[in-house]
């Protein structure tokens, strides 16, 4: 749940011609609330829309789906050293549908491609209270970026993802001037399919829906190299992925995306879609992972989320930064905090992205955990009162 207002964002940069800098210093709230516009229609002829269930099959749908218009792949993940050094990470990559022609310039030039990779990558440095980030996009052209089937792999120059089926074993790898990591992450459970059968409907509208799944528990082991040192590390990741069309109605301004990881072995996995009055839309919804990694769907009605503190960005904006999520039905109720405050990515758009963790009780014994927040749509807003 997390991709459309960033593959808008791309889709308006490149169109304008804009670098990733100029793309980042560009960004106004006119802008941003156009991103919901371009993602609730546009030209979408030829795409094909989410409108029923997909018959998912393994490994297969880990691969691209270039007949719809916007996909990803989302891996985040809490990390630590022997020693106990925490960190946090984030690896994204959207594919984006310029045109289901793919008729975008002079057939004779070298960058003729109607598609576009964009990737984010970022690490939060805990104990050193910093946290650095990174931005890559390009056509799909000239080898710069594309993908392959099988074996599913996928790259943005030296960015990559690459799924091994003989271990079921993914690989990622990604490197900056401040900040690089290699890591293996193998699934603990199968694949969960959010919504209905992995349809995941985002508003009322035919097709403003996704497929949807996710792998909650990935073993994940590797390096960081941060600010010149080098760490080995071991943890837990979690991957999204779904794949659309549209998915953003005219009065939906953003969305609150939780991934968390319990310490009795389950997981939870809530969106809650933000209205422009401030209420939450009603197509808002979660999964819930048990330890055997049986699924259970939550509707928006069986969440209470409640915002205990805000976070004024120095860059504008105000983002909540600690909640109380309470789910009745799973006899649920955590507080969500942030590790660090300024996990903000200040990309077109800005939203803030980071590691958190979690605390309180599941059916009345102490439970604890870590994950990941995201949230969009609050870069020079404030927030409702």
């Amino acid at each position: 749940m997390r991709g459309f207002w960033h593959c808008a964002s791309l889709v308006l940069a490149v169109a304008f011609g804009l670098g990733a800098g100029a793309a980042a210093a560009a960004q106004s709230e006119s802008e941003a609330d156009g991103l919901a516009e371009l993602l609730g229609g546009g030209d979408v002829a030829g795409f094909s829309r989410a409108t029923r269930p997909h018959p998912f099959s393994f490994p297969s749908d880990h691969a691209a789906h270039p007949d719809y218009r916007n996909e990803w792949w989302y891996f985040t993940g809490n990390l630590a050293t022997d020693a106990g050094r925490p960190f946090g990470f984030e690896l994204t990559f959207f594919r984006i549908g310029l045109n289901s022609g793919g008729m975008l310039s002079d057939a004779s030039s070298a960058w003729r491609s109607d598609q576009l990779l964009l990737a984010h990558f970022a690490i939060s440095d805990i104990d050193g209270e910093r946290f650095r980030y990174a931005q890559r996009y390009s056509r799909v052209a000239l080898g710069l970026a594309g993908y392959r089937r099988e074996p599913f792999s996928l790259w943005l120059e030296d960015w990559t993802l690459r799924h091994d089926p003989a271990t079921d074993t993914f690989e990622i790898s990604a490197a900056d001037a401040e900040i690089s990591m290699q890591l293996q992450l193998r699934p603990q459970k199968p694949p969960v399919l959010n919504g209905d059968r992995g349809l995941s409907q985002k508003s009322a509208a035919a097709g403003n829906a996704s497929h949807y799944y996710s792998l909650t528990r990935l073993d994940t082991r590797g390096e960081l190299r941060v600010g010149g040192a080098n760490f080995e590390v071991s943890g837990n990741a979690w991957m999204d992925r779904e794949w659309s069309t549209s998915a953003l109605a005219d009065d939906q301004v953003g969305w609150d995306w939780f991934a968390l990881q319990f310490s009795d072995g389950s997981e939870l996995m809530y969106y809650q879609l933000r209205r422009a009055d401030g209420d939450t839309d009603p197509h808002s919804a979660g999964t819930y992972v048990d330890r055997d990694g049986v699924a259970t769907h939550i509707t928006a009605g069986e969440v209470e989320l409640e915002v205990l503190d805000d976070w004024d960005s120095p860059r504008g904006g105000v983002y909540p930064a600690r909640w109380a999520l309470r789910v009745e039905s799973l006899g649920l109720d955590v507080t969500v905090v942030p590790r660090l405050a300024d996990q903000e990515l200040a990309t077109f758009p800005r939203y803030w992205e980071g590691a958190v963790e979690v605390s309180g009780t599941r059916q009345a014994e102490r439970v604890a955990g870590l994950g990941y927040v995201e949230l969009t749509g609050y870069a020079d807003r404030p927030l409702p009162q």
